[in-house]
C-alpha cells in the first residue's frame, strides 16, 4: 500500500504543473532502448538543459530524495515507470528479456504486459518476500535487474543446478552424480547443508540459501562437528545473553537480501528489531515498521561500530547486526570511525579549448594525473556554461529529453548543478540509432545551451566512473592549447549510422628522461611528430616555457615556447628546434647563486 501511497502523493504534486523545464523535460512515450520511461509534464525553470529519463537502477521510482523543494522548484526527474498490465515498449520489453533469463517467462518477447508477463512477475515477487501484486514497481523492477540468483526446487534443471551440486560437493554434502537436475539426492543434501548453517530446512534453494552457500561463511559437512561441540565459529554472531552459557549458543548466518531504511516495512524490519531488542539497542516495539525509534538504534549501533550513521541498514550495516561475533555493544568503547575514502577523480572543464579533464590523485594527494581527456561542447557564448566550482552529488540517468529546444534527447546524464549536466550528444529520438550528426560534428566548439556535451563513449565512462562528492570546475581562463585539440580529433561516422569508425584509443606516453636527449638529424619545425618532438615539450615544460599538452606534435602552442626559449637564451627565434637549440634544451639548468646575507651592524647601546 506505502508504493501506490507514494504515486498518489507524486501525482497530486504534479497534476497542476503544465510549463515546460527549460530546455529538458521528460518524455511521455514508451521508450525504445532498454528500461526507457513514460513521462509527466515538469515545471519550468529559468535556464537548464536537461532532465533525467530514468536512473541508474533502471527501475520505475521517483525517489523522495529527488523531490524539488516546494518554494524552489528547479528542476524534477523522470525515472522509470512502473509496469503493470497493459503497457507497452521497449522497457517491457527488456523486463521480459530480463524474467526470461531468469527462467520465470516462458512466453513471446513482445513488448507488451499481459497475462504470461504478469504471472511471471508475481512468481518472482512470491519467491523474493514482496507483496505478490504482479506489477513491476520500482522494488521489484531493482530486484529482478539485480538478482544474482534464482530459487530452484524439486524438479529444476539445467545448468544452475549443475553449480548448486557442484558446490554442495564442495562443501561434502552431496556425493551424487553433477547431473543438472534438481531430484531427491540434491534436495536430500540441501536440506542437510541448511540445518548445519542455521537455515529453515526446506530443501529448496531460496536466495537467502544460495548466497550463504556460495559465500565464505558457508560451513561445510566437516565444521558441523565443530557447531555440535559448541566451538565458536569464526565469522558468527554469539549471543552471550547467557552469560557463561555463551560458547554454545551460535546463531546462523543470517543473509542480507536488500536495504531498509525509514519507511521500510515487513518481516525483515520486524526481523532486525526482534536483533537490535536482544542487543539492547532498541526497546519499542516489534512492528515491522522502520519509524524514528528503529531509525535511532540503527544510527546508534552505526556509530557504537564506526560506520556513518545513515541510519539506513545496507549490507555492511546488516553483517554487522547478525553476523559480527565482534560488534560493540552499547556503552561499550566505540570503533574509531574509518579514515573516509577520498573521491577519486575531480574534472576541469576547459571553455577554452572544448575539452574536459578528469584528474586522479597523485601521491601527494593532490589531482594531477590526467585519467581522461575528452573533446566537448559547451554553452554557446549566448547560453553559456556557467563558471565556477561545482560539487557532484551523484544523480544520473541513462536518458534526457529537451521539449524547449525540439524535443531532442541525449544519453547517459551526470548533474552538475540544477541547470547543466554531462550528457551525450544529441539524439533526434529515444533510440540508439537517432544520433544527431550534426551534433557529433560540433564537439570542440560551443554548441549547447550550458551542459557540457560529449561523446556517447566518453558520457558513458562518466556516468559510470563520477560519483557524488566529485568537483567540477568550469573555467574560461585557460590558455589556448593546440596541441590538445589536435589529439582529440573525432573519429568519423559510419554511413547510415551513428557509431564512430573506431573508437579512438590514447597513444601510450613514451618515457621521458630529461638525460636522454634524442639524437635527431632533422630540424623540428611546425607539422613535426616523434618522440623527439615529445622530448621537446616535456623538457620546454620542466624549463617552464611551455604549459600545453605534450602529445609528440609540434603546432602553434609548441612554436610559441619555443620561441620564448630562443629568445630567453640570446638566440635567433625562429620557433625551430635545430641543433643548436637543442644543444642548449640539453644543457642543465642554471641554479641561480644565492645573494650573500646582508649583515646588520652591531646596534651601540644608548648610554
Amino acid at each position: 500500500m506505502r508504493r501506490f501511497g507514494w504515486l498518489l502523493i507524486m501525482m497530486c504534486l504534479l497534476a497542476g504543473m503544465s510549463q515546460g523545464l527549460g530546455e529538458s523535460a521528460p518524455v511521455s512515450t514508451p521508450a525504445p532502448e532498454a528500461a526507457e520511461t513514460q513521462g509527466i509534464t515538469l515545471p519550468e525553470v529559468e535556464s537548464g538543459e536537461s532532465v533525467p529519463m530514468d536512473d541508474e537502477d533502471e527501475g520505475p521510482d521517483i525517489s523522495p530524495e529527488d523531490l524539488p523543494d516546494e518554494e524552489d522548484l528547479m528542476e524534477e526527474v523522470l525515472e522509470t515507470r512502473d509496469l503493470q498490465y497493459g503497457d507497452e515498449g521497449d522497457d517491457v520489453l527488456e523486463l521480459q528479456n530480463r524474467l526470461k533469463d531468469l527462467k520465470y517467462y516462458t512466453g513471446n518477447l513482445s513488448g507488451r504486459y499481459r497475462e504470461g508477463t504478469r504471472e511471471a512477475v508475481k512468481s518472482f515477487q512470491g519467491d523474493y518476500g514482496l507483496e505478490e501484486t504482479g506489477i513491476a514497481d520500482r522494488e521489484t523492477q531493482n530486484l529482478i535487474f539485480t538478482a544474482q540468483y534464482r530459487p530452484l526446487r524439486y524438479g529444476a534443471s539445467g545448468d544452475e543446478v549443475k553449480r548448486l551440486q557442484s558446490r554442495l560437493t564442495e562443501l561434502g554434502y552431496y556425493k551424487g552424480k553433477i547431473s543438472g537436475n534438481f531430484l531427491g539426492g540434491t534436495q536430500k543434501s540441501l536440506r542437510t547443508f541448511q540445518e548445519t548453517n542455521g537455515l529453515t530446512a526446506t530443501g529448496a534453494a531460496d536466495v537467502a540459501t544460495q548466497e550463504l552457500l556460495y559465500s565464505a561463511k558457508a560451513i561445510g559437512k566437516a565444521g558441523a562437528a565443530a557447531a555440535s561441540t559448541g566451538a565458536e565459529l569464526t565469522g558468527y554472531l554469539v549471543d552471550d545473553a547467557e552469560g557463561a552459557a555463551a560458547d554454545s549458543a551460535t546463531v546462523g548466518y543470517v543473509a542480507y537480501t536488500k536495504t531498509l531504511k525509514s519507511g521500510s516495512s515487513g518481516a525483515l524490519v520486524k526481523e532486525l528489531q526482534s536483533r537490535m531488542q536482544a542487543l539492547g539497542y532498541y526497546d519499542g516495539p516489534v512492528s515491522g515498521n522502520f519509524a524514528r525509534q528503529t531509525l535511532r538504534a540503527v544510527k546508534t549501533i552505526q556509530t557504537q561500530n564506526g560506520l556513518e550513521a545513515t541510519g539506513k541498514v545496507d549490507e555492511t550495516t546488516w553483517n554487522v547486526i547478525f553476523n559480527d561475533s565482534g560488534i560493540v555493544m552499547p556503552g561499550a568503547t566505540p570503533r574509531p570511525t574509518p579514515e573516509p575514502t577520498p573521491v577519486p577523480y575531480a574534472i576541469t572543464v576547459d571553455v577554452t579549448n572544448q575539452v574536459t579533464t578528469v584528474y586522479g590523485l597523485d601521491e601527494n594527494n593532490e589531482y594531477t594525473i590526467p585519467v581522461r581527456r575528452m573533446l566537448c561542447s559547451t554553452g554557446t557564448k549566448a547560453s553559456p556554461s556557467e563558471v565556477g566550482d561545482w560539487v557532484l552529488n551523484g544523480r544520473h540517468a541513462r536518458w534526457c529529453v529537451f521539449p524547449k529546444w525540439g524535443n531532442s534527447y541525449a544519453r547517459y546524464w551526470t548533474r552538475i548543478n540544477s541547470d547543466i549536466a554531462f550528457h551525450s550528444v544529441i539524439y533526434t529520438a529515444v533510440s540508439n540509432d537517432a544520433m544527431k550528426t550534426s551534433s557529433y560534428k560540433m564537439l570542440g566548439n560551443r554548441a549547447s545551451h550550458g551542459c557540457i556535451r560529449l561523446t556517447v563513449e566518453d558520457a558513458k565512462w562518466v556516468y559510470e566512473n563520477i560519483g557524488a562528492g566529485t568537483v567540477v570546475s568550469i573555467r574560461e581562463d585557460l590558455p589556448s592549447d593546440p596541441e590538445l585539440r589536435d589529439a582529440l580529433k573525432l573519429p568519423a561516422l559510419k554511413k547510415g549510422t551513428s557509431i564512430p569508425v573506431e573508437t579512438p584509443v590514447p597513444t601510450p606516453e613514451p618515457d621521458y628522461d630529461p638525460a636522454a636527449v634524442p639524437e635527431t638529424g632533422r630540424k623540428l619545425k611546425k607539422g613535426s611528430e616523434g618522440p623527439d618532438v615529445f622530448w621537446v615539450q616535456r623538457r620546454l615544460q620542466e624549463l617552464g616555457f611551455y604549459t600545453g599538452y605534450a602529445g609528440g606534435k609540434m603546432l602553434n602552442g609548441t612554436v610559441s615556447a619555443v620561441k620564448s626559449f630562443q629568445r630567453a637564451n640570446g638566440v635567433y627565434a625562429s620557433g625551430e628546434v635545430d641543433a643548436k637549440t637543442l644543444a642548449l634544451l640539453a644543457a642543465p639548468a642554471e641554479t641561480p647563486t644565492p645573494a650573500p646575507e646582508t649583515v646588520l651592524p652591531t646596534e651601540t647601546p644608548t648610554p
